[in-house]
């Protein structure tokens, strides 16, 4: 089947995914624009599950304030390489996660660091994990994609292991 150049092109510039890979998967997906974005995303997670091991020793250090200065964050994001550091998607994920944390006051980064006597009794797990953990909240400039998703489509993109190490929010009058 052959594929318009348009679609492939829209494919392209809404994932950032290769023209090849996404000609392919269109080709897959016989041309269906919704299904070849949900192949992507999977593929996104698997390359992300390989890419774990590697150490990411390089990356940025982030910080945000509010408008209002009364709310800040300073984030750690760590990939493999300076090269990628300088990348200007990279930079855009830090400036988004920054604002992210200071939009929504996330507890920690993921599950793993949650405690079963940190969940409280009335809440269900899921719910709580989706509340405070930050990989598992909805990004605040599109609810449709959590941040785990959104770091797993750069690590896609990028081709490197992308670690949230960890971050600190600040708000005028609260108790560190």
């Amino acid at each position: 089947m052959a594929i318009a150049p348009d679609i492939i092109k829209q494919l392209r510039e809404e994932t950032g995914a290769g023209v090849m890979t996404c000609k392919k998967i269109l080709e897959e997906t016989k041309g269906d624009l919704a299904k070849a974005k949900e192949v992507l995303k999977k593929k996104g997670v698997e390359i992300a599950a390989k890419k774990a091991s590697r150490t990411a020793s390089q990356g940025r250090i982030v910080s945000y304030i509010h408008h209002n200065h009364k709310v800040g964050v300073l984030a750690e994001v760590n990939c493999e390489t300076d090269f990628v550091a300088k990348n200007e998607e990279f930079i855009t994920f830090c400036k988004d996660l920054a604002m992210h944390i200071v939009a929504t006051n996330p507890l920690c980064v993921s599950r793993q660091e949650v405690s079963k006597n940190d969940i409280p009794e009335k809440e269900a797990a899921e719910d709580f994990y989706k509340r405070s953990c930050l990989l598992e909240q909805a990004f605040i400039k599109d609810d449709k994609v959590s941040i785990g998703d959104y770091l797993n489509s750069l690590i896609a993109k990028t081709g490197e292991n992308i670690v949230i190490r960890r971050f600190v929010r600040y708000s005028v009058g609260e108790a560190v």
